[in-house]
């Protein structure tokens, strides 16, 4: 009787961006001082911000937390947090950081971290996706599943934003579906069961290809070749390059590199139309004093019809500034812009 042997599933990594703080708190409190996993996290940060989330997470459970600093090992029972404009990715047991093209408009990404444990880890691999907003980590979540690996995914209902949870669920069927708190639990009974090793489905090229543009970039401009990937008719919103379809679930790259899914680059979208808004509002308000001074300079030199009509150009700027003002107000702030990671 051939006896197949087992493996450990000992890589996890962790998603979170909007309300994600919280979340990473319950799951690191919730975690087994012996937990026998090394453990990843990434969650959006500003490029040149300084993180308090590894401070924070050391703080809230028994498992030491650490920034991830490139070519470290990759330690069973350590938090390793990925820094500010560095993609964290593994290889061979070990951290890797870079400053590979920015993916939804964020380096770390959550994709690139996915995708990486998916190619290094395979089956070993657990992804975790915590609260967020828009779909950052579903892609990469599909790829450690498509490898043999586990999909664990916070409850939508509990998640502070519910954006990546559920688009994360609407890709994979995940192994748990649970509220944060619960999660580190689950993790704990997952690592421990031994799995029988079996092959891991083969690395598709396009996989291969996504992980070798974190790691190393774009080199000789070009990600692939026009004809195997025509442009879509969008562009980037970090280069305006014209961006090419990688992925029939909407994932788009540009010739530098830099990546989008169609809900993120969605929301690009819309930030550049509020910052066009944001721009004619300022004209607006600048026509209206200038052509209010133009008045009181043509009252002074007694020129009565010049200064009538700048007095009625002054008063339909100021109008259409007030009605552009109020529906800038109106418009929600995104979550995302900015993660607060005090402690």
């Amino acid at each position: 009787m051939v006896t197949v042997p087992a493996i450990q599933r000992d890589v996890v990594v962790v998603g979170a961006s909007a309300g994600g703080v919280e979340a990473l708190r319950a799951l690191a409190g919730s975690l087994p001082a012996d937990f026998p996993a090394a453990i990843l996290v990434v969650m959006h940060l500003s490029p040149g911000s300084r993180s308090a989330l590894p401070l924070i997470l050391d703080r809230a459970g028994p498992l030491p937390a650490f920034p991830a600093t490139h070519g470290a090992p990759l330690q069973p029972g350590v938090i390793h947090v990925a820094t500010p404009d560095r993609h964290l990715l593994t290889d061979d047991g070990s951290l890797v950081l870079t400053r590979g093209p920015t993916e939804n408009g964020h380096r770390p990404a959550i994709n690139a971290t996915f995708r990486s444990a998916a190619v290094t880890a395979g089956p070993r691999a657990i992804g975790v996706i915590l609260s967020g907003t828009l779909d950052d980590g579903a892609l990469g979540l599909r790829s450690i599943v498509d490898r043999g690996g586990l999909a664990v995914v916070q409850d939508p209902v509990d998640a502070l934003y519910a954006g990546m949870p559920e688009n994360a669920l609407a890709l994979v069927d995940a192994e748990c579906v649970l509220p944060a708190a619960e999660i580190g639990p689950a993790l704990d009974k997952l690592v421990r069961r031994p799995v029988e090793e079996a092959a891991a489905p083969q690395l598709s090229a396009a996989l291969l290809l996504e992980d070798r543009i974190a790691r190393d970039g774009v080199r000789l401009g070009s990600v692939v070749p026009d004809e195997d990937l025509p442009p879509s008719g969008f562009t980037c919103p970090d280069c305006q390059g014209a961006l090419m379809e990688v992925d029939t679930a909407g994932q788009y790259r540009c010739r530098i590199g830099h990546a989008w899914s169609a809900e993120a680059l969605l929301g690009a979208q819309d930030t550049e139309f509020q910052r066009a808004l944001w721009t004619a509002l300022r004209s607006l308000d600048e026509k209206a004093s200038l052509v209010r001074r133009l008045r009181r300079d043509s009252e002074h030199r007694n020129h009565g019809m010049l200064a009538d009509r700048y007095a009625t150009t002054a008063k339909e700027c100021a109008e259409a500034a007030e009605t552009l003002r109020k529906f800038l107000f109106s418009l929600s702030a995104d979550p995302d812009s900015e993660v607060e990671t005090s402690p």
